[in-house]
């Protein structure tokens, strides 16, 4: 896995250069310049939609499980860092988000499978929004050759739904505790068997509160549609606005696109892309659709890094408490 997210770096950044190139990077970045500072406003109108994200994973915990909305939304951050700058796909960034809840005090159990059905819910939840953007494709005026496409990209995300739900349910985490402990022998590993079966017993508690799961689906899909102010406001301060509506189309089926290609980081290349063809549909030129995408990373510069920065210290405070006294 850690090489296929290698080679998906790669691809997605000569894709990224690809399309600048092709569209002329200057121009692009003339687009970006001439509005001025006020697209540094964008991370703020993006903030947001992390709350919401937060209080859905925590609803995922057990009475008196979960963590504060504080940890929940530190341990949201620096997970998406971590899927964001590093060839993990998109798998690493959830193993820090239950490491950190362990650390700062939350059970291990409880951290291992909130996270686990979490992914579920997220994908779940971009399933939902992307049937939005198909809806909208057919109610807007304009051409619906796209539709065949975004709904063989619901049924991807339903699919993969499922696929977990089913592993998860079957006891995934025992099997690959099984599977470790055979490789690695150490008595250590009959705790981390029981743990894995606890969580095992947890998940499929989870599942079985239909009102839980659906509504921590309603809060990732909440956070997915408060996406589409950050969306428009870049085309408003670009000098192109679009209508809600028009916002909503572009964000939902671009995200959709992005996530799928979950294997190349951050969807390097592949957002680009998706915007480009996506953004025809609304009138964007391919240029202008460049400059709206690189936008919308503007986030990224400003977020990513401080958390990486940030988990580095966690981990690094941690260590030498443990080994230093």
């Amino acid at each position: 896995m850690r090489l296929l997210t290698q080679i998906g770096l790669v691809l997605g950044l000569s894709l990224l250069i690809g399309l600048l190139l092709w569209q002329g990077f200057m121009d692009v970045l003339r687009l970006l310049l001439d509005s001025g500072w006020y697209l540094l406003l964008l991370p703020l109108a993006w903030f947001p939609v992390m709350l919401p994200a937060t209080q859905g994973w925590r609803r995922l915990f057990k009475p008196g499980q979960a963590p504060t909305f504080g940890h929940g939304l530190a341990a949201l951050w620096m997970g998406r860092a971590v899927n964001n700058l590093l060839p993990v796909a998109t798998i690493g960034g959830e193993v820090v988000k239950a490491r950190l809840l362990t650390i700062w005090g939350t059970g291990a159990v409880h951290a291992a499978a909130s996270v686990m059905v979490d992914k579920v819910v997220q994908a779940l939840a971009l399933a939902c929004w992307a049937l939005a953007g198909v809806l909208l494709l057919l109610f807007l005026p304009g051409d619906d050759e796209l539709v065949p496409y975004a709904v063989g990209g619901i049924l991807f995300l339903l699919f993969s739904a499922a696929g977990m739900i089913i592993l998860q349910r079957l006891g995934m985490l025992g099997a690959l505790a099984k599977l470790a402990g055979r490789l690695v022998k150490h008595d250590a590993w009959e705790d981390v068997k029981f743990s894995a079966a606890e969580a095992d017993r947890l998940v499929r508690e989870l599942y079985g509160s239909k009102r839980r799961i659906l509504i921590a689906t309603l809060y990732r899909l909440a956070s997915l549609a408060l996406h589409t102010v950050e969306l428009w406001l870049a085309c408003y301060l670009l000098g192109q606005p679009i209508t809600v509506l028009e916002a909503l189309l572009l964000r939902s089926l671009t995200a959709t696109l992005s996530d799928i290609a979950f294997i190349i980081p951050n969807a390097y290349g592949v957002q680009e892309g998706a915007f480009i063809l996506i953004g025809a549909l609304v009138g964007f030129d391919p240029g202008f659709s460049l400059a709206v995408s690189l936008s919308l990373r503007i986030r990224d510069l400003v977020f990513d890094p401080a958390g990486l920065l940030t988990l580095q210290q966690v981990e690094s405070r941690r260590y030498f408490k443990k080994n230093l006294g």
